[in-house]
């Protein structure tokens, strides 16, 4: 369709996105190299004779990756092949040492899955027509600017071979905000089954295909005729590397053709670059197409038979049945559900202590008090995975009525995480013991004697004097009385 035809007509978005996933192994997919990169890595040194792709070396398939790829399929109800397939994928271009790369073409390990997403509020079922292994090229720094500008780029083949699974979606989303839940989703996913780490630098990266069709040729549940989307430009946007990236990315470009098609110019079908630092996309090349890349048969890798895995790989329980069963089987509402399943390491952590301790003080001290504490400092669960018995003793001793639970959130916790001490050192480096019944009585009929002016503004009816009171007490105590029992002993005594 001519760009003057589209000016006249209403315009809706279309975008597909392929998601390349790093998936969490020893060791690179097709050689022994290992994939932890040292802090001090020197270029090009984690690397042989396979990933760089010398003459006369092999490749053989890391097990590990295919028992991922597996859970991957099984997590996302897809169908796992009965059997699955290299292909050579030939295109030229630096940080690919073979001039081909090893990935799968018809036959890929996975294919038509879904996954379910929430967006503001409604469920909406993303297809997934295949997930497929492949091996991760090297990387490129552009020295001296962006792509654009750059003096000269440099290739380090350090990552070349990394295992990723490239996760290719229908194209069922119909804006930018969805992608970003999408991602958010698919990412919670990956890391409950332990096959992806999203701290790692370049764990997940998205390509994303927009098209701008006629709104008025898209159903009302939003399904387009293929004719359609293939009579449509599409675009592909690289290098994004976040959810916020995203969803940033494709606002941008939405913009960018929207503007395009207003002005009666035509939308590129071409590949471009999203400059994360100027928050613009900028243009590569003309957009390839699936002859362009001559795809034959990996002829140094045999047939894989892989159907039976799908039994005999487990797959943990996952995030949404997780949420269901917290608020069922402990009486949590959605939002503390949502929060105690962020992580599975968060949802474990939980379920130790719901085993020990009263579950509603569980959940308060986990999704409220400890996430809470973390988030302000920038901190994941996992920065205190070594820590989490210490956590659980802060909140027996609230449990077993040694502390008072202002102190412990607002003293101990917080010194706990600033300071690395445990929650025992807190207490007796700042003598928070609780105090007894006689130490309190003391402290409240001090404090009616010491303010009479606050005991006349009570008895006249001013709310406020209660709580001054209560913070008179609360200091003479070191905050060590419990707040609710300072005020029912205030109110006894100034009642008679």
């Amino acid at each position: 369709m001519t760009a003057q035809a589209l000016q006249q007509r209403d315009l809706a978005v279309v975008i597909g996105l392929e998601v390349h996933v790093q998936l969490e192994t020893d060791t690179k997919i097709f050689c022994g190299c290992s994939t932890e990169a040292a802090d001090d890595e020197a270029p090009n040194t984690r690397t042989c004779p396979v990933c760089l792709g010398l003459p006369g070396s092999l490749p053989v398939l890391n097990e590990a990756a295919v028992e991922a790829a597996v859970k991957v399929g099984k997590a996302l109800d897809a169908d796992v092949a009965e059997e699955t397939r290299f292909h050579r994928k030939n295109y030229y271009y630096p940080d690919l040492p073979k001039n081909f790369q090893i990935t799968q073409y018809d036959a890929p390990i996975c294919a038509d899955g879904t996954l379910s997403v929430s967006v503001e509020g409604d469920r909406r079922e993303i297809g997934i027509g295949r997930a497929h292994l492949e091996e991760d090229p090297g990387s490129l720094q552009h020295e001296g600017g962006s792509i654009e500008t750059a003096d000269y780029t440099l290739v380090d083949y350090n990552r070349a071979g990394t295992p990723l699974m490239e996760i290719v979606t229908e194209p069922d989303f119909r804006g930018p905000g969805e992608v970003r839940a999408f991602l958010a989703k698919l990412e919670e996913v990956l890391e409950y089954l332990g096959v992806f780490d999203a701290s790692r630098d370049g764990s997940l990266r998205i390509d994303a295909n927009i098209s701008l069709v006629p709104a008025d040729e898209m159903d009302a549940d939003g399904g387009i005729d293929e004719s359609t989307l293939a009579a449509a430009n599409r675009t592909e946007v690289k290098n994004i590397s976040s959810h916020k990236g995203a969803e940033k990315a494709l606002a941008y470009e939405v913009t960018r053709q929207k503007n395009a098609v207003e002005r009666g110019r035509e939308v590129e079908q071409e590949t471009r670059h999203w400059d994360e630092s100027r928050g613009i996309t900028v243009s590569m090349r003309s957009k390839e197409e699936e002859k362009d890349y001559r795809y034959f048969r990996e002829a140094d890798l045999p047939p894989l038979q892989v159907a039976d895995w799908k039994e005999r790989v487990p797959i943990p329980e996952l995030p949404d049945a997780r949420r269901e069963r917290f608020r069922e089987e402990y009486g949590l509402d959605a939002e503390a559900a949502s929060k105690l399943t962020s992580t599975k390491e968060v949802a474990d952590f939980f379920e130790d202590v719901a085993d020990r301790f009263d579950p509603d003080l569980a959940a308060t001290w986990v999704a409220d008090d400890l996430l809470g504490e973390l988030n302000y400092r920038d901190m994941r669960i996992t920065d205190v995975e070594g820590r989490l018995d210490e956590f659980a003793r802060l909140i027996e001793l609230v449990d077993a009525d040694e502390i008072t639970e202002k102190n412990a959130r607002e003293v101990v916790l917080r010194t706990m995480l600033d300071e690395g001490l445990t929650p025992d050192e807190v207490v007796e480096r700042e003598g928070l013991g609780k105090a007894g019944d006689d130490a309190v009585a003391a402290a409240v009929e001090a404090a009616i004697e010491e303010n009479p002016e606050a005991v006349e503004d009570y008895h006249a009816g001013e709310g406020g004097a209660l709580n001054f009171l209560v913070g008179q007490v609360m200091s003479k105590t070191g905050g060590s009385a419990d707040p609710g029992t300072v005020n029912g002993l205030l109110r006894e005594r100034l009642e008679e």
